[in-house]
Order: structure tokens, then sequence, then C-alpha cells
């Protein structure tokens, strides 16, 4: 396809990201993607990239998923570097969405980190992800502070047990202190799932902390005893 051919339809693609219709730019977000092996890397520059930040943005979660879910087949056209320079801001942003009192969109948010280390691999997620991952633990409001424990349970399993005990453990242990009990609730919950990926001893006494903690609710102490009772069969069953 050649240069000048691109215009017209690429014109056609800025008209329909936006459209009023959120089920209009969610069809154009889950095809567009497809079009950048086409066009090759300077009209994916030039023409689809624009694009892709506008969608990535979209206030509407499935949108936006369409685009993350499909980065690869861009990634494949125009590098990860440029990829990550260009979109990855974008999305990273998406984690302080001005939605997030919504729980579905910060769970596309976590969802959304997830999709992209699962698409890049530990090595690209702990240079770009991570960092920005344990900067939002920070962060004064509660809901916040979920999201990330909500981004670290999913991404986990794809990030592997060294960076899980190094990066994102501290974390958490330090998440079992905050004042908030719902944080405390979420941070018991997770350690339940990180059992069979970080060291037993840490978790351990995390948990004790929390399950012998009067100033938590009966919630938080249920699912750490419960997370104990978890690692015991474990060591029953390994034993």
């Amino acid at each position: 396809m050649s240069h000048g051919n691109n215009v017209i339809p690429t014109l056609v693609w800025q008209e329909l990201s936006t459209d009023s219709s959120q089920h209009v730019r969610s069809a154009l977000a889950s095809v567009i993607m497809r079009m950048s092996p086409i066009l090759g890397k300077d009209s994916t520059i030039e023409h689809l990239l624009p694009i892709f930040l506008s969608l990535v943005k979209d206030e509407f979660p499935d949108v936006r998923l369409n685009i993350i879910s499909k980065l690869d087949q861009v990634n494949q056209v125009i590098g990860i570097d440029l990829l990550s320079q260009s979109l990855l801001p974008a999305i990273v942003e998406l984690a302080e969405d001005r939605h997030w009192r919504v729980y579905s969109i910060r769970e596309a948010a976590a969802n959304n980190l997830k999709r992209l280390a699962e698409e890049f691999g530990p090595e690209w997620a702990m240079q770009h992800l991570v960092p920005h991952v344990l900067e939002m633990v920070s962060n004064p409001h509660y809901l916040h502070r979920m999201m990330v424990l909500r981004a670290i349970s999913l991404m986990d399993p794809v990030l592997g047990s060294e960076i899980t005990c190094s990066k994102f453990l501290p974390v958490v242990v330090e998440a079992s202190k905050d004042r908030v009990p719902n944080v405390k609730f979420n941070v018991a919950k997770l350690l339940q799932s990180l059992i069979p990926i970080v060291v037993e001893k840490t978790i351990r006494q995390c948990l004790v902390d929390l399950s012998e903690d009067p100033d938590v609710d009966v919630d938080v102490r249920y699912f750490a005893n419960q997370a104990l009772r978890s690692i015991d069969g474990a060591a029953v069953a390994q034993s």
C-alpha cells in the first residue's frame, strides 16, 4: 500500500476514533491494531500511533482493552522501545484513572498492567512497569493502594518468584500495617495467593501479626487465619 493511499483510511479511522458511540470506538480499537503490519513502520508511526493514543485513553475499559490486548502486532512493526516511549505513559496513567472510585476501572487498570507484563516479559516489566507500581503504593488514597495490591496479585505469576520476593513482597508486608481495614483485608487475601511463590517464613510472621492484631476487623483476621492454615497444609503435604 503506497503512502498516498494510506491517507484516506486513516482519515476515516481518525473520525471513527472520536465517534460518540463507545461500540463504534471499541470495534475500531479491535481492528485498527491489525493494520500496523499492513501499513508498515513509517505509516504506523505517522498515522496510527496518534489514534492508538486517543483510544488507549478512552473512558470505556473495553476500548482501552482492545488496544492493549493487541499491542504485540504493533510491537512487531515499530519495536518495543518506540512502543514503550509512545504508549506506556498513557497506559500507566490509566492506573490513576479519574474514575478510579469505580471498581471495574481499578480492575481494568490492574489487568492492563498484567497484560503488558505477559506481552513483553518479566525483564521489560521490571524496567518499565514495576517502578510505576511501587510508586503508586504510597498514594494517599486507599483505593489506589488497593489497586496496587490487585495488580501485584495478577502480575506475580507472570513475573516469577524472584521479582515477587525482591520487589513486591516488601511492599505487601508494609501494606499489612496500613491504617485502612480494607487494605489489610486485601493484604491477607494476597498473601494467601503468594504462598506457593515466596518465602514461607516472611509471610507467616506477617499473617500471624494480622491474625492477632486487635485493631483489625473480623474479616481481616479470618483471611489471615485461612492463609496460615494453607501454609500449614502445604507444609504437611511436603513432609
